[in-house]
């Protein structure tokens, strides 16, 4: 389906432009990124709206992407593992505290968690965006923790209802930077080093 999609698309753009062959390889990896992240997006909603949580989903992708732009984190390399954990992240986990309340000494604890996971691992590149340049790496990084401590103090100060959707893009991109994430689907960690 995807190959038969793309490739429409990019014959159509091919028949009223012209393009270099390496303009035309970019392309094609757009369009193939633009189906992916549309055909994801819309598995996901299907799923919110199953369970009835598409406000919850709807903020905590908002809230999460805020917070990604500067952290940045884990990109899974096969369609599948960024289908399946980006259902289980923007799905499960509005749906898990749809069902937990937590109490504020386990807000205090589950964000000095996440904060020292920022301070640790923050921000996070991948192979195929490697983040050499120093200062841009530690402005990401006090970015994100400035990002961290407005989220908690929206926690703190919201109610639970909604400070949840704060919480969960926290834990989720806390999850995303970490190296035994990365580990787990066997990508390198620290892209930056291998100059």
């Amino acid at each position: 389906m995807k190959k038969v999609v793309v490739n429409n698309l990019y014959n159509l753009i091919l028949k009223y432009n012209h393009y270099s062959e390496e303009e035309k390889e970019k392309l094609l990896y757009g369009l193939e990124g633009l189906y992916l992240t549309i055909s994801k997006l819309i598995i996901i909603v299907l799923l919110a709206i199953l369970f009835h949580i598409e406000e919850s989903v709807f903020f905590t992708i908002i809230l999460f992407n805020i917070i990604r732009y500067t952290a940045f984190g884990f990109h899974a390399e096969k369609s599948y593992q960024c289908l399946i954990t980006s259902s289980l992240f923007f799905v499960g986990m509005p749906l898990l505290f749809e069902y937990i309340i937590l109490s504020k000494p386990i807000i205090h604890l589950v964000f000095l968690f996440c904060i020292i996971s920022f301070l640790l691992f923050a921000p996070a590149d991948t192979i195929k965006r490697p983040m050499y340049d120093k200062k841009m790496r530690r402005l990401r990084k006090i970015f994100t923790i400035i990002i961290a401590i407005v989220y908690y103090i929206c926690i703190l100060n919201l109610e639970f209802t909604i400070g949840k959707f704060f919480m969960i893009a926290l834990i989720l991109e806390s999850i995303m930077i970490n190296p035994m994430f990365y580990k787990i689907f066997k990508q390198p960690y620290d892209n930056y080093k291998s100059i």
